[in-house]
């Protein structure tokens, strides 16, 4: 099968730097200094307290290719900007140039988080048989896999190795693919529900989102990973209206790592959504971990587009409503900002973008995707802007410009 040599896809690196977001180190000095310059072309954001770094108010950044864009990671630090399209991974630097790609990604990249940490640009990465999966082997002219040979990985990238354009997984090395067997589990499992026997536990189709963050009720700390699963929206089923996130201690992988069990396995109750949390965030300022999704469609639901779990609180061993095979689940608490459901006790907003991107950047900024699509090629591609976070439980964003922009 296609999807068979993914677990050879392994990347060293002799790169041991700890570079933060808004940390600035003697190496990279010349260029911040060279960037504060620059004032008439770039919009200060102060990067949590540290320093300041200049960021451009939109970006844009077109693949070349019919798949919209999946998810974005920011890297001031070096001046790049990382983007995910699929079966392609792009680097940019901070205007949208392309500095280098990876192609023919055999499967599902989706969301990606860079962690502060070791520098690394984690991605998930989805190898399964549904329409998805489907649909990336008819257009890379693969062989559709069967469900036995389904399999979820993170995979993990040095951006500093994309140096150029039309780089491959097998042929360059420059991507490390950890195994996710629980997700796999749950996937393959069919389970009785108070609906029937039904397939994927917990509605399961896969993961998407993916955040760096510290572990939940704690303070600092070094960044765990947070991976989200995507959950299939069937509105017959009363067993999928949890988001499910698996948090792994990704100080502990390194180049022998193949696979992975989490650390902790959480739920977040928002009731339905279609294929679950498509991007997630972490944004220190509130220490909210934000999950932006495809709302969903049951109609005893607010069905908000954007939710945040509180990890400032401890997380709390409570039933798994209309679960039944599941008993006790540990979960976090929904933030207590946004809108709020009396009914369903869940809160969140309405706000049309985040789903293709969503990265915080400190001190209440964001970039966020909006994607947009050229109707003469058929390509796709993003326009990354730049927003405040506004408290407002009606417009959670406003959107930040340049004063010389029309």
């Amino acid at each position: 099968m296609f999807f068979s040599n993914l677990a050879t896809f392994w990347l060293r690196t002799a790169s041991n730097e700890h570079v933060t977001f808004i940390t600035v180190k003697r190496k990279y000095l010349l260029l911040a200094l060279c960037l504060l310059l620059i004032v008439s072309l770039s919009l200060p954001v102060k990067g949590q307290g540290e320093a300041t770094v200049m960021l451009p108010d939109s970006v844009r950044v077109v693949s070349g290719l019919p798949s919209h864009v999946q998810g974005i990671a920011v890297d001031a630090a070096r001046g790049s900007m990382y983007f995910s399209f699929t079966t392609q991974f792009i680097r940019t630097d901070m205007e949208g140039r392309v500095l280098g790609t990876i192609d023919r990604i055999p499967g599902h990249l989706g969301a990606m988080a860079l962690n502060a940490d070791d520098g690394k640009v984690y991605v998930s990465l989805e190898c399964k048989d549904d329409e998805i999966g489907a649909g990336i082997a008819r257009q890379l002219g693969l062989e559709r896999m069967e469900r036995t040979d389904c399999a979820f990985y993170i995979a993990v990238i040095d951006p500093t190795r994309v140096t150029r354009t039309g780089m491959t997984p097998a042929d360059d090395g420059v991507m490390q693919t950890v195994l996710l067997p629980d997700v796999g589990r749950d996937y393959a499992d069919s389970v009785l529900t108070t609906d029937g026997l039904r397939e994927h536990r917990y509605g399961c189709s896969g993961i998407d989102g993916v955040a760096a963050a510290p572990r939940a009720g704690r303070r600092g700390g070094r960044h765990m990973l947070y991976v989200a699963y995507g959950i299939y929206g069937d509105t017959s089923r009363a067993d999928n209206d949890y988001q499910v996130i698996h948090c792994y201690d990704i100080s502990r992988w390194n180049y022998h790592t193949r696979s992975a069990a989490p650390r902790k396995t959480y739920f977040v109750h928002t009731g339905n959504t279609s294929y679950g949390v498509q991007n997630m965030t972490y944004d220190p300022s509130t220490r909210q971990l934000l999950m932006a999704v495809y709302k969903g469609s049951k109609p005893n639901y607010p069905n908000y587009d954007l939710y945040a779990a509180d990890l400032s609180r401890h997380p709390f061993h409570a039933a798994l409503e209309g679960v039944p095979y599941a008993g006790n689940g540990l979960q976090l608490r929904l933030s207590r900002q946004g809108l709020h459901d009396d009914a369903t006790g869940v809160s969140g907003w309405r706000f049309p973008y985040g789903s293709t991107g969503i990265q915080a950047l400190g001190d209440g900024y964001f970039y966020l995707s909006q994607n947009f699509k050229d109707k003469a090629s058929g390509h796709q591609g993003p326009d990354v802007c730049l927003y405040r976070w506004t408290d407002d439980p009606t417009k959670p964003f406003e959107r930040i410009r340049k004063k010389n922009e029309k």
